[in-house]
């Protein structure tokens, strides 16, 4: 099938996807289209999210019901409500000229009674998430003795989520004699068993290989210290000053935190999580839509239906508990065959996971080293002046005001008006970046953990029990070494010291600043760890100097081993050891 006019199809629903702007049929549409017009034909279909696999479903289905019968004939699982909305408005597209066409989502987070309502009208077609699914039918709402067709949407995300007992119960309402659609970006081994029982000689269709990633996608890492993920990602939206990415996060309070520091930071972002209201959701979601958003932070589950035309960028801020998932994160990219990037922020424990995901999709990753802070500065430059250049001047409209600005500027030369405007808008970059460390980690034989470019570490005696957190204990080290707090990069606080990060340029100024300092009446100590890639040794000084009051007393050096220090060691992973994480999974709600 090379064009829609030839597939089949109903006029009606020709002219519905023609005012849509359909025009040549995706892989995945012109082989499923021809196949399930036949009426009578299980289907198993394998292509990556944006393919066009609500198309290739839809429209079919608007050709082969009877839409002057009120009785229900098909039935629509996916796993979210955002995708249920969006596929009930796509068919609602399609079926926009076959008279009498009516279909419903049903659905959590939204009320129960209105869809009830809706139900009773006797829709042909009904569009659900399971465990609402399971809750009409409960209730003896929904009648499923007259399907004809199920469709199962995202059947290997259902599963993710924990519906399997959910979709078995569904299926198992239906009528033996029907037609399952089963769409699926993956195929593992329960989705394979629902095709098994659930199926009769199902027609294959793969849109690229099993399990495969979208080949449109340019799938790319950045190694950075745990702790500069966020300061990574701010660099990589500043370096891509027309990003409009979807940011995904593992849980929602790290959503919702990763948004608030973006919005803090004045980026155009905001969050989307399974704790927002529905009408919440709404709202994020038509600011995104309408592009009022450059940058959506999200979970897997809340972002799961997002239908957004050119998202230019995909950004991992964390890898997904099951790895597969990353495929269906990489799809809300590079949809309907443009193209996009996929990148995933990583520490150098995780560099591993790189080389699993690219087995299972089958595509390569390139390591992308993290921006410069020159080379954001060039970009965003250049950006600036790109958009002056090609700006729109509404003559007219500000013509009466140009004698007033042509005789303000008199005084300036052409090359001083062009720095001054530049400066107006970009000033801010540069004094952000003027001293901003390079995030990337060199990897060193034998050392997982990598080094980061320009930074010392260093050990001080000073930690929780002295009443420091790491902002305070970063403002008491700058005022006594009269440095600036930015150069401090990184503060490890334990109860009775601390590992601190400097940068190299200021080193010699920290150790020299420390020969009588206290703090509270106790002496301060300082070492520092040395840093071989420059050639820096490590140094230990004492002092005695006092800093601040109100501090009971120096503690003697046979309280402070009781305490958890005997002294300096000969490695850094002696300062205590990091905890194990135990990891995050958590079920999803059934709605």
């Amino acid at each position: 099938m090379t064009s829609f006019e030839e597939s089949g199809l109903a006029k009606p629903v020709l002219k519905a996807i023609a005012e849509l702007g359909f025009e040549t049929p995706t892989p995945i549409q012109s082989q499923a289209i021809p196949e399930l017009l036949s009426g009578n034909r299980d289907l198993v279909a394998l292509a990556q999210t944006g393919t066009g696999k609500t198309a290739a479903f839809g429209l079919p289905l608007a050709n082969l019901l009877d839409f002057q019968s009120r009785k229900t004939q098909a039935v629509i699982l996916c796993p979210t409500r955002e995708l249920c909305m969006q596929i009930a408005r796509d068919i609602q597209n399609y079926t926009k000229y076959m008279q009498g066409a009516h279909t419903v989502a049903i659905y959590g987070g939204a009320s129960i009674e209105g869809q009830i309502r809706d139900v009773r009208k006797g829709p042909q077609i009904i569009v659900g998430t399971p465990g609402r699914m399971i809750d009409m039918i409960e209730r003896g709402i929904i009648d499923l003795s007259t399907i004809e067709f199920v469709i199962l949407d995202e059947a290997d995300e259902m599963l993710h989520m924990g519906f399997k007992e959910d979709l078995d119960t569904i299926l198992s309402e239906t009528p033996e004699e029907k037609n399952t659609w089963l769409f699926s970006a993956t195929m593992p081994n329960e989705v394979a068993r629902i095709a098994r029982s659930y199926m009769n000689d199902p027609f294959e269709i793969t849109v690229g290989g099993r399990n495969t990633g979208n080949e449109n996608i340019e799938h790319q890492y950045y190694v950075v210290h745990a702790r500069d993920k966020y300061l990574a990602l701010k660099r990589i939206a500043d370096y891509n000053p027309d990003i409009f990415a979807i940011v995904f996060c593992r849980t929602k309070a790290e959503t919702q935190e990763v948004a608030d520091m973006l919005i803090k930071d004045g980026y155009n972002a905001d969050a989307l999580h399974g704790d927002l209201s529905q009408s919440q959701r709404d709202h994020v979601m038509k600011r995104y839509r309408s592009r009022a958003l450059q940058m959506l932070v999200a979970t897997d589950v809340a972002a799961r239906g997002i239908d957004v035309n050119d998202v230019s960028h995909v950004i991992n801020y964390n890898l997904p508990d099951e790895i597969e998932s990353y495929t269906h994160r990489s799809g809300r990219t590079a949809r309907a065959g443009k193209t996009g990037v996929s990148i995933v922020i990583i520490n150098m424990k995780e560099v591993f996971k790189i080389r699993q995901l690219e087995k299972i999709i089958r595509q390569p990753f390139t390591k992308v080293m993290v921006p410069t802070p020159f080379e954001v500065c060039e970009k965003q430059l250049f950006h600036l002046v790109h958009q002056v250049h090609n700006v729109t001047v509404a003559e007219k409209a500000i013509s009466s005001y140009l004698p007033k600005v042509y005789e303000e500027l008199n005084d300036l030369s052409r090359e001083e008006i062009i720095q001054r405007f530049i400066s107006i808008e970009f000033n801010r970059f540069l004094d952000y970046y003027k001293s901003a460390p390079d995030l990337n980690i060199e990897e060193r034989k034998g050392d997982s953990r990598g080094t980061q470019k320009g930074v010392v570490k260093m050990f001080v005696n000073l930690g929780q029990m002295d009443g420091l957190d790491a902002n305070s204990l970063r403002t008491v080290l700058a005022e006594i070494a009269n440095v600036n707090v930015q150069d401090i990069t990184w503060v490890d606080l334990k109860n009775t010291f601390s590992l601190i990060e400097v940068r190299i340029s200021i080193l010699e100024q920290m150790l020299g600043s420390f020969g009588n300092a206290k703090y509270r009446g106790r002496a301060i100590r300082v070492e520092s760890r040395g840093n071989k890639e420059a050639g820096i040794p490590r140094t230990r000084l004492r002092s005695d100097h006092s800093y601040g009051r109100g501090y009971g007393g120096p503690r003697s050096e046979q309280d402070y081993s009781q305490r958890g220090y005997d002294g300096p060691r000969r490695d850094s992973h002696s300062f205590g050891k990091k905890k194990k994480s135990s990891g995050y999974k958590k079920k999803a709600s059934r709605y």
